[in-house]
């Protein structure tokens, strides 16, 4: 039975919930302030890693933190008037990096990942889109034995759950990436991996198939629900009340707020990102790049070289530290052999994080016509379109297609 379906949120995860649901038959509209694609979805690193399945924390992160926040332009800050606010979360995320745990974590977020390709592929064809998607792998390189051995751990861990892992040594890694500095001694090539060209471009030709297919997205920011005995029946947004049957939360890092109203307290932090993109110049690599020491990528899309990484914790309100970017230009420099670094454009976002690394999907315990699409962290392009899948099936009374149960909000009560 066709029902009237609000999705909240505009980004990635948002727009393909609202596509899957409306290819269903679904009455479907999509409410944001933001036009389609034009935010954190906008200034990812462009990966559709179907191989990452590392939560963040793991056994042994409390060591490697002091040394990363010595450095005040580092892969991780937190502004010290932020601190009090994030302890509690920084907390569980510790928590969750006991071994015991992360090996769930594995299992979870390699059955939603996997896939994730061939998601994208598919709604890519309906959008005439599939120029933007390219399956080059991805490479993870590092400068010193230390480093390269230290995630010996996590190599293991991919491999045990069927994730392809070729080890590279210093030659073979500039065979496959030539405009690499020769520093790096190791690589890892994960022949899974892929990436778009351009992020903001794919969300946005999703969303022209939305409206093609009837769908409607509205330039309206949502404030509230209004329920009745059996649950929500509508939203509350700055322009009026609007019905519906049911409700998508897929409002990135802004989404426990709306989840707080339906009585649902989820642990979501923005892991404030960063990114430079460089000028256009002869093809710098041919697959994203992890540069794992000093924990940032490197994507050749459209519009240049795509620098994106570091994390910072210091709210949704907080002026950006343009200092956090520019250091990624500084970092790209000592990575390349030869780099035309003229900037072209930098950028900010927030990356919806939940503690132990899994995104919230599935009904809202809080009301049974609610259902949760966020949390992706730093994974939202590459979780998004198989989100989108499992959230039509929810709505359309089908049996999941990849099991949503470790991504219930419940596990937060």
């Amino acid at each position: 039975m066709a029902k009237r379906v609000a999705v909240i949120g505009a980004g990635v995860v948002g727009i393909c919930c609202a596509l899957q649901l409306r290819r269903d038959g679904h009455d479907v509209t999509v409410y944001d302030p933001e036009a389609p694609g034009t935010q954190t979805s906008f200034g990812n690193a462009g990966a559709i890693s179907s191989q990452s399945c590392i939560p963040m924390s793991g056994p042994g992160i409390l060591k490697k933190v002091p040394g990363w926040l010595m450095d005040p332009l580092g892969p991780l800050a937190i502004r010290m008037g932020y601190l009090p606010r994030v302890a509690p979360w920084l907390l569980q995320f510790v928590a969750a990096g006991r071994r015991d745990r992360v090996l769930g974590q594995v299992k979870a977020l390699r059955s939603l990942h996997a896939p994730a390709i061939d998601a994208h592929r598919e709604l890519a064809a309906l959008a005439g889109a599939t120029g933007l998607i390219q399956q080059n792998g991805g490479l993870y390189v590092y400068e010193t034995d230390e480093g390269f051995a230290a995630d010996a751990g996590n190599r293991a861990l991919m491999r045990e759950h069927g994730v392809e892992v070729q080890e590279l040594d210093a030659h073979e890694l500039r065979q496959m990436e030539p405009a690499l500095a020769p520093i790096f001694r190791h690589g890892v090539f994960l022949p899974e991996g892929g990436h778009t060209l351009d992020p903001g471009g794919l969300v946005q030709a999703y969303a022209e198939v939305l409206r093609r297919e009837g769908g409607e997205i509205r330039a309206e920011r949502v404030l509230g629900f209004e329920s009745g005995p059996d649950g929500v029946t509508g939203l509350r947004t700055d322009a009026g009340l609007r019905p519906a049957d049911a409700v998508v939360v897929a409002a990135g890092a802004w989404s426990h707020r709306l989840a707080a109203q339906i009585g649902d307290k989820v642990p979501l932090e923005s892991e404030r990102g960063y990114h430079m993109v460089v000028g256009h110049q002869p093809v710098p690599t041919r697959r994203p790049v992890s540069f794992i020491e000093r924990r940032f990528m490197a994507t050749t899309m459209n519009m240049g070289l795509r620098l994106a990484g570091t994390v910072e914790f210091a709210g949704l309100d907080a002026a950006p530290n343009w200092g956090r970017a520019d250091k990624l230009v500084e970092h790209a420099r000592r990575a390349f052999a030869t780099l035309s670094t003229e900037t072209t454009s930098r950028w900010m976002g927030h990356r919806p994080s939940t503690p132990d690394s899994l995104p919230v999907i599935g009904r809202a315990p809080g009301s049974s016509n609610v259902i949760y699409a966020f949390g992706h962290g730093h994974l939202g392009l590459t979780g998004s379109a198989i989100t989108g899948g499992i959230v039509a099936d929810l709505v359309g009374g089908r049996p999941p297609r990849v099991d949503p149960t470790p991504f219930s909000a419940a596990r937060f009560h």
